[in-house]
């Protein structure tokens, strides 16, 4: 599962414009596009991943529109109010929009559309957590709908920005889940015919109809090419040869051995943004096992050099992490860098105060004559390399990394479990509320509550408390100083041990122009244009 194990999004901001790339832009063509990873899921309403909600957004359209600042705008809705107990928003929408299945959208779609993220039967992976403030929609009118909150949530409307809670037709949300999963129809500037063909990929056809794209969007009206074909190429030298050979005009996801080829090939165009969010890492069980002693997490994440591991394996393509979010993210505090930094002196001393101090033969500290170990569990074998290298700068340490390479059903058994004492994952999303997910109490995965996205298993009180403080805020500039509180507990808990700062590439044949990101890095279609 690795570094993409559940990942966030939300709506395309522009990287480089038409003229900029090289004169006026042009209509029409065809974009022969290969990625990475097939999602299970098409709808995302169902589905938490990167390639689910990247394939999801050229369809449905949002109520609001987050810019990489983490600045609100109207995308669906033109406007929005909430009450002084902030309990209550209402949108005022657009009167002009039509699904692209002839469906007009108005309150009564957005009503729909919220009930159906939060149904039991939808059996949401990820959206319906993302608003579990949510009570009740009506609608007041034809387009003004009225929500109600069951407690005061200022990562509302950034909920709301995500293609997790992308707007889809009425009618097919009576369809089932698993229709649902295959195909979806929204209001984007592009709808599919086939929707989702395992094994094959997803074709687009552009909206003729389209002239509701958030206003800073690189153009208006209907998206520049006609078509999309998205093939899935799950080896990585397989893209890199169709991209080389002429078979693709892009790819998603190259390794950074081929991004550093990438960026000195004639004809080609290495396009690329940081992810915003929680920085690769590897999270250390806190309930658990050795790692639930601080001083021993303080001892792993001070005396292992990642900076230097980072350079190793991926050539500088990867900035190594300074802190638990990524610079790129809404609300970061660089001021925590210093806590990062590698001293393996410092490490020795913590590892001696909490009683590791004999050794035994193979050289790996031991207490009470057990040897300090502790178990990497991962199923994402693109990180072989990484976890070989750390490895052998924890023995260094005195410490035994054992990897455990698992499938992927053993992987989510264990857990749900808790048996494990390192996991690794990022998790993308534009703003500081991603610490929620990856740190709430509510989020630690059991079996009774399914997999979810807390896997070092911290339990704060001091956190929660900050938490329950930064959902009631009133603007965002105390939101963030909230999350900054929370930043700093749990870099002085080492609750996570962060490795490298994600960067989203799109590899292009240079006739690709004008290419846009999500404000999570992922690409976006709707104003990308082809040369002749």
């Amino acid at each position: 599962m690795g570094a993409a194990l559940l990942l966030a999004s939300a709506a395309c901001s522009a990287e480089t414009g038409g003229a900029a790339a090289g004169g006026p832009p042009r209509n029409g063509g065809t974009l022969r596009l290969a990625i990475d990873k097939e999602p299970e899921c098409l709808d995302p309403h169902q589905s938490p991943t990167e390639s689910g909600r990247m394939l999801a957004r050229p369809v449905v359209d949002s109520l609001v529109y987050q810019d990489r600042r983490g600045r609100f705008h109207p995308w669906l809705a033109t406007r929005w109010t909430v009450s002084p107990d902030q309990l209550t928003y209402t949108f005022h929408l657009r009167r002009d929009v039509t699904f692209t299945d002839g469906t007009r959208f108005d309150a009564a779609a957005v009503v729909a559309n919220l009930d159906h993220v939060v149904a039991p039967e939808t059996k949401s992976l990820l959206a319906a957590g993302l608003i579990s403030s949510y009570r009740s929609a009506r609608a007041a009118d034809a387009h003004t709908v009225e929500v109600t909150l069951k407690k005061p949530d200022s990562g509302f409307l950034g909920a709301l920005a995500l293609p997790n809670l992308g707007i889809e037709s009425p009618k097919t949300l009576k369809d089932s889940a698993a229709s649902l999963c295959a195909k979806i129809v929204g209001t984007g500037p592009f709808r599919t015919e086939r929707g989702l063909v395992p094994q094959q990929g997803i074709e687009y056809v552009k909206n003729p109809a389209y002239d509701w794209a958030p206003g800073s969007s690189s153009h208006t009206g209907p998206a520049r090419l006609d078509r999309v074909e998205v093939k899935v190429a799950p080896d990585n030298a397989a893209r890199f040869g169709a991209l080389t050979s002429g078979q693709v005009d892009a790819v998603t996801a190259l390794s950074p051995t081929n991004v550093r080829t990438m960026k000195n090939m004639a004809g080609f165009t290495l396009h690329s943004v940081p992810y915003p969010g929680v920085n690769y890492s590897y999270w250390p069980n806190t309930a658990n096992g050795p790692l639930a002693d601080p001083v021993v997490r303080k001892a792993v994440r001070t005396g292992i050099n990642w900076a230097q591991i980072v350079k190793n394996v991926y050539f500088g393509v990867y900035e190594g992490a300074r802190g638990v979010l990524s610079p790129a993210t809404p609300g970061s505090d660089p001021s925590l860098a210093g806590a990062y930094a590698h001293d393996q002196a410092a490490a020795g001393r913590l590892l001696d105060k909490a009683g590791w101090t004999a050794r035994d033969a193979a050289g790996f500290r031991t207490k009470n004559g057990k040897r300090l170990t502790v178990r990497h569990l991962w199923s994402d074998g693109s990180i072989a390399n990484l976890a070989v290298q750390v490895q052998s700068a924890a023995k260094q340490l005195g410490v035994e990394f054992v990897e455990q390479n698992v499938d992927g059903g053993t992987f989510v058994k264990r857990l749900l479990a808790g048996d494990y004492e390192l996991i690794d994952t990022s998790f993308s999303q534009p703003g500081p509320e991603v610490l929620r997910v990856l740190f709430g109490a509510e989020n630690i995965p059991t079996p009774e509550r399914g997999v979810s996205n807390n896997m070092a298993r911290y339990d704060s009180p001091a956190v929660q408390a900050a938490f329950d403080r930064a959902l009631k805020a009133r603007d965002q500039a105390a939101q963030f100083r909230v999350y900054a509180e929370v930043q700093r507990r749990v870099t002085e808990d080492a609750a996570v041990f962060p490795i490298y700062a994600p960067l989203s590439t799109l590899s292009a044949r240079s006739t690709v122009r004008a290419v846009e990101f999500a404000a999570d890095g992922s690409p976006s279609f709707y104003g990308l244009w082809l040369a002749s």
